[in-house]
């Protein structure tokens, strides 16, 4: 497991309607809905970006992609500095358990979008994997950007 310290971020937050708070995603440069998983993706961006380094315009988030037939939603996705998908990443709420279903699902994302690195997170835990001969292969560290 990775131990991930998150950065302080003054999130833009609203209440649009009684109990429905709102979240400002600087990347999507849209208002979101605030869940749970909604509040790990946000804090797990900051972390990517301030800790990581990550370059902000090679950031995607929640963004349609096609997985044979079905139309699914990756949370995040990294490309490296050719442009191309290099990290894949699943974001769930902090109740979640991080079991074999969650990573199932991610490498069933990988089919449709191939990758270097795979992350799932629920915020408080954290796992990556890195893209080995035959399979991915537990990491104890998220990669930097310019590796």
């Amino acid at each position: 497991m990775i131990k991930i310290y998150y950065p302080h971020y003054p999130f833009k937050i609203k209440e649009e309607e009684i109990g429905k708070e709102f979240i400002f995603d600087e990347l999507r440069k849209q208002w979101v809905r605030l869940t749970p998983e909604e509040w790990v993706r946000q804090n797990f961006i900051q972390y990517l970006l301030q800790i990581k380094k990550y370059p902000a315009s090679y950031i995607a988030v929640e963004r349609k992609m096609k997985l044979g037939e079905v139309n699914k939603r990756f949370d995040i996705l990294v490309f490296d500095s050719a442009a191309k998908p290099w990290m894949l990443l699943e974001c769930k709420g902090p109740n979640i358990n991080l079991d074999k279903v969650v990573l199932w699902q991610v490498l069933h994302y990988n089919i449709a979008i191939p990758v270097k690195y795979i992350v799932i997170t629920n915020g408080q835990h954290c796992y990556a994997y890195k893209k080995g001969l035959l399979d991915f292969e537990a990491i104890p560290f998220l990669p930097s950007y310019d590796e």
